[in-house]
């Protein structure tokens, strides 16, 4: 196949603390940083990456971009991601397997359950 996936990316009011939090987060390294863009990968050459770039305005509305997360253990995911500055959020989801959080700057995304073994 000719299209290889790159990266995704997330406007924010801060990329670089933004992409830090995530940096941070998900245990990534930084590849570049600038003033209009600070880009994260799980290792130096490896993608797909996240590239924060600065928000064209106010956020809004709902982003149509969200991340989904399958851990190996849930809670203590959870608990690690609150602890860093995530916040538990409230869509509508109701009594479900997943935990919808935010990240500092409000983009949600999904804590998953575990993999069935």
């Amino acid at each position: 196949m000719g299209l290889a996936w790159e990266q995704v990316i997330v406007e924010a009011a801060d990329p670089a603390a933004l992409g830090q939090w995530w940096a941070d987060a998900l245990g990534w390294v930084v590849v570049y940083s600038s003033a209009d863009e600070f880009e994260i990968r799980p290792e130096p050459d490896r993608l797909p990456g996240i590239d924060f770039i600065p928000a064209g305005g106010s956020k809004k509305a709902k982003s149509p971009l969200h991340l989904d997360f399958r851990p190996d253990d849930q809670a203590a995911e959870v608990e690690r991601l609150l602890a860093h500055g995530a916040r538990r959020v409230d869509i509508g989801q109701g009594d479900v397997a997943w935990v919808v959080l935010a990240d500092p700057e409000g983009n949600e995304f999904c804590v998953l359950s575990e993999q069935p073994s």
